[in-house]
């Protein structure tokens, strides 16, 4: 019979030599070292190691007698599993409606008290996470979140449970907390943003003995990976009650990855957590596994065989199993609302406006468009990781040639091939201010004062930096106020003096969505701009001048004036700048079907959303080039 002893975090089994050679080459698998008739490990996670080879001994039927002081271990990790059972059976009778009234009426009470109402969708939400303390909230983009998490944090706050609120996300939520929080709890928070900047002002902050300094905490995943020890003495500080939150969780997805790592060891030492997320399960179902290894540490209800498992039923394309597995394993924890429960006013797409180049520009696009052609004649010397390159750098040009011609003169990330040979078109692009204005400029500026003279703020998208500052030198030429979010406008810090100075993201989205500050146009770019901010409130018209391949930050985008909060009763409006006879006609084509099956996977619990959350769909432009150019050239 194996023995099995655990001493300072090491797990060692005697008379191993009664195992099967296949038994010990899972031992080996499992990390463990041999020598002789031992096998050991040294782990910083005893229970879950040890939860993981109980498991498998138990399917292996081979008996296991534990040395004294085991048995308490054992006995622990038992308890913890019993509570995620009870737990787990709560969560099932919620979703499923079956509520403990007398609790569920005290719960509504309380939410009477703040200042915010919930809709009927955030209190079930809500009391969901407030029942099982440890949830995930998939709920989809603008169903209100942010409220239902802040509503929690009130209730274990007033019970004495809680006290910190600690949000780890992208520094484009950050706003939107510090704004929910003054308008769902109906007071200012004492908060600090803990990202970038300088990590000693950052460690002061964790290690400071001021007790009751800040109230919410917010900070990035970049942050975390550089400050999680400090993190963990900040939580474990005597005084410090945190309920760890991870907004816009999907960032976590890599499985071994530093950022999630550096979570998972901050989730060891929290007490309350959420995961907060419309996207679960972006690439493979692999992505949902960070989510549930956060919230549960060594409890965690996907076991290593329920991972194997799904894996193996993924690469067989036995989706079915796959998401039975998960909702028998995770279904009870987590709360989901989908788009059709929101009960927001479908919005309104109005017809694409069609517009007929200028002069110079279908000059420029009409070679852009012959020069891709003619590279393609060459390409076939290249290996596919370079032609993979050169397609996606070509496929730029062009989008480009559509956005603003002066772009062609800009330089490409890993793209250097020689693309303007002609020195007349080049004399064309580089004075092209000189010698009109875009015909999509002229339509879009009749659009902008349309609607302002109505009253009606606009958001303007486009994804290129050149034409953002492009739109914004115009308007302000006309007189016209205006402000631009893209990669380069500062995030607030509170540690960096200088970039104070400079209006901030933050600033520029509560001037914007403030209706007497005269703001009403808003120009920015998908990349800076689709995720975590809302607009929804004020702003009821979005113009897309132009688009890329992206279905993930196209989605987002559309999310930014389509939210709970405004869209019950005010109808968003989406207008669409399009040259005649250009790619601009494939990519809203390729975006509108593809949004399509977004939103009906959307609706799915364990749908796999197959989209890039976080650069361009690079995939996407090499696949349009296969489609547009050298389906061309085979003809």
């Amino acid at each position: 019979m194996l023995k099995l002893s655990i001493e300072n975090n090491e797990i060692t089994l005697y008379g191993i030599n009664t195992l099967k050679k296949y038994q010990l080459s899972q031992l080996e698998y499992y990390g463990y070292s041999i020598t002789g008739d031992i096998a050991n490990k040294v782990t910083s996670i005893v229970t879950a190691e040890l939860s993981k080879l109980l498991e498998y001994f138990k399917e292996e039927e081979v008996s296991i007698q534990f040395s004294p002081g085991t048995d308490e271990i054992i006995s622990k990790m038992m308890a913890s599993k019993k509570t995620l059972s009870l737990i787990f059976n709560k969560g099932k009778d919620i979703k499923e409606g079956k509520l403990d009234e007398a609790d569920f009426s005290l719960f509504l009470n309380f939410l009477l008290t703040l200042p915010r109402n919930l809709k009927q969708h955030q209190i079930k939400s809500a009391y969901h996470l407030y029942s099982l303390k440890n949830a995930a909230n998939f709920s989809v983009p603008g169903s209100g979140k942010t409220s239902v998490v802040l509503s929690v944090y009130e209730k274990l706050k007033r019970e004495s449970l809680c006290n910190v609120l600690f949000v780890i996300g992208p520094p484009s939520c950050f706003q939107p907390w510090k704004h929910e929080f003054n308008e769902t709890l109906g007071r200012v928070a004492k908060s600090i943003i803990l990202s970038g900047g300088s990590k000693e002002f950052r460690k002061s902050e964790y290690l400071s003995s001021a007790d009751d300094k800040h109230e919410l905490y917010l900070t990035t995943f970049q942050s975390v990976l550089n400050d999680y020890d400090d993190i963990i003495k900040f939580i474990l500080k005597k005084g410090v009650n945190a309920f760890v939150v991870i907004d816009e969780a999907h960032y976590m997805k890599q499985i071994g990855g530093s950022w999630a790592n550096a979570l998972l060891k901050i989730g060891q030492h929290a007490r309350f957590k959420c995961v907060l997320t419309g996207t679960p399960i972006p690439k493979s179902y692999k992505d949902i596994y960070n989510l549930f290894d956060f919230l549960w540490n060594e409890d965690s209800p996907l076991t290593e065989s329920n991972k194997f498992e799904i894996d193996g039923w993924e690469k067989k394309k036995k989706d079915q199993a796959a998401k039975q597995l998960l909702q028998d394993k995770i279904g009870p924890l987590f709360y989901r609302v989908r788009k059709k429960d929101l009960g927001l006013i479908p919005p309104k797409f109005h017809d694409t406006i069609s517009i007929k180049m200028n002069e110079f520009e279908q000059k420029v696009y009409s070679y852009t468009t012959s020069r891709i052609l003619e590279l393609s004649e060459d390409e076939y010397f290249n290996n596919e990781e370079v032609l993979g390159k050169l397609w996606r750098g070509r496929m730029i040009r062009l989008r480009q040639a559509v956005s603003y011609s002066k772009l062609l003169v800009s330089s490409i990330k890993e793209y250097d091939e020689n693309f303007l040979t002609s020195s007349d078109l080049a004399n064309i692009i580089k004075s092209y201010d000189e010698m009109e204005v875009p015909a999509k400029l002229i339509k879009l500026t009749e659009l902008v004062k349309q609607l302002n003279t109505v009253g009606q703020k606009v958001l303007i998208w486009s994804n290129f930096i050149g034409t953002l500052e492009l739109i914004k030198s115009h308007f302000i030429q006309l007189g016209l106020k205006c402000e631009l979010i893209y990669g380069k406008t500062p995030v607030r810090k509170e540690d960096d003096l200088e970039i104070s100075k400079e209006k901030t993201r933050e600033d520029i989205r509560d001037e914007f969505i403030d209706p007497a500050s005269g703001l009403d146009i808003l120009i920015a770019n998908p990349g800076a701009c689709a995720e975590s901010i809302s607009l929804h409130k004020t702003c009821f018209h979005a113009i897309y001048y132009d688009l890329s391949y992206n279905c993930a930050q196209y989605i987002q985008s559309m999310d930014r004036i389509h939210r709970v909060g405004g869209s019950e009763t005010k109808e968003a409006n989406y207008y669409f700048l399009q040259y005649e006879n250009s790619i601009d006609e494939d990519i809203r084509k390729n975006l509108t079907a593809k949004a399509q099956r977004m939103y009906d996977l959307i609706e799915e619990d364990y749908a796999i959303y197959d989209l890039d959350l976080y650069d361009e769909s690079l995939d996407d432009d090499i696949e349009a080039y296969k489609r547009i150019f050298l389906k061309q050239r085979a003809n």
